[in-house]
């Protein structure tokens, strides 16, 4: 009993068993298999080790941005002269990744909470004053109807904010087009905790003497962290008349792609544009073109509240940071490469088919290929083994 058991473990843990292989000489099955093979190994090479970096790890960054922008605009209308500076056009307060920068408006002053008619612009108009419920509100209108019709103006009294804010004509060109020239600083700051690296666009080089003299061309100075305003939107597609008329949105996208397995130095911002929505050639009968809010300034005169509203037309900033790092690590090495060992077995699969179902002396191969035999039945061993021997005679 004893020697049966060691030699069963004997067996068990010092041998090694291996499949059976058959080498078939065939022009046409052996350039199949090799060109499996070859297109395997440029996948394995130049898909996932080269272009997918499947010898690395991935970390996606943890980002924050502060952005200043600086800039003076000048306007007169109906005689009052006006300076606009940083705290005049940006809204809300600076510091933010998304902010608006105000290129056009249109400003109602001296407003008080009265009655007045309805704007005559044909969509609240009246014959009589059966037409205007008292108390009622006009989803186009403006204020709550005082059951009144107003026949100078034909369209019905309400009680609201008056006078009433006539935003129908758009002024053109923009009151504030030096907008073009104003600046924007961004400074971002990004980390990888995978890797605990961090990094700022204000890379190596980017000093206080280069910032104060550079300003962003993708060409010339791509990791200046100053971008005029008309540039950013040029490059985003648009022209800055036409955007800075009813306003618009633009996406700044900060690009970090490292590879840390170089030189730190090498990990840099990518600055990238893009026209999110806004204005065009055309865009008449288009629904809610271009983009604008109200704000107000309430005040009191007299002992009685009053407002100055303005409709602000602008340009809506919207800062996106993406960071993605790489760097060398034995686990998905391993896995690339065992994975791409595994692929390797197409080609005998491949071959296999060919081979067994598709050549004229496919049933030669079968023959070679598997081994038959029949489990012997205990009541005739005999008669068993007899035809066993003869199917391999």
């Amino acid at each position: 009993m004893k020697s049966y058991i060691t030699e069963a473990l004997a067996n068990f843990f010092f041998e090694y068993e291996t499949p059976r292989q058959v080498l078939v000489r065939n022009r046409r099955v052996g350039i199949v298999c090799r060109l499996i093979q070859l297109g395997v190994l440029v996948y394995i090479i130049g898909w996932v080790f080269i272009y997918e970096k499947g010898y690395q790890t991935e970390d996606t960054a943890i980002g924050s941005v502060f952005t200043k922008m600086k800039g003076v605009a000048y306007t007169e209308i109906s005689g009052e002269k006006r300076v606009w500076d940083v705290s005049d056009y940006v809204y809300p307060d600076q510091g933010d990744e998304s902010f608006v920068v105000m290129t056009n408006f249109i400003i109602t002053m001296g407003q008080t909470q009265s009655t007045c008619p309805e704007l005559p612009d044909g969509k609240n108009t009246c014959n009589s004053d059966e037409d205007c419920m008292k108390g009622q509100f006009k989803r186009t209108g403006n204020g709550h109807m005082t059951g009144k019709c107003v026949n100078t103006t034909k369209t019905c009294e309400i009680m609201s904010w008056c006078p009433i804010e006539d935003d129908r004509q758009i002024p053109d060109p923009p009151r504030l087009l030096a907008a073009e020239n104003y600046t924007l600083f961004i400074k971002n700051s990004i980390t990888f905790p995978e890797f605990n690296v961090i990094r700022s666009n204000l890379v190596e080089g980017v000093d206080q003497s280069y910032i104060k003299t550079c300003l962003f061309d993708p060409e010339k100075d791509p990791l200046c962290p100053i971008f005029r305003l008309g540039d950013v939107v040029r490059l985003s597609g648009f022209s800055f008349p036409q955007i800075a008329r009813v306003g618009g949105a633009i996406g700044i996208l900060i690009d970090w792609e490292c590879n840390l397995d170089l030189s730190i130095q090498k990990c840099i911002p990518k600055y990238r544009f893009h026209g999110l929505y806004g204005s065009s050639e055309g865009d008449s009968g288009q629904a809610s073109v271009g983009y604008n809010f109200r704000k107000a300034k309430y005040y009191v005169e007299d002992k009685v509240e009053k407002r100055t509203l303005m409709k602000v037309f602008g340009l809506r900033i919207d800062i996106i940071v993406h960071g993605l790092a790489r760097k060398f690590d034995i686990i998905p090495t391993l896995t690339a490469i065992g994975s791409g060992v595994g692929i390797f077995g197409v080609a005998t699969v491949v071959c296999d088919l060919v081979l067994l179902y598709l050549l004229p002396k496919r049933d030669f191969y079968k023959n070679m290929k598997f081994k038959y035999t029949t489990v012997l039945d205990e009541q005739e061993p005999e008669m068993q083994l007899e035809k066993v021997d003869q199917r391999k005679e």
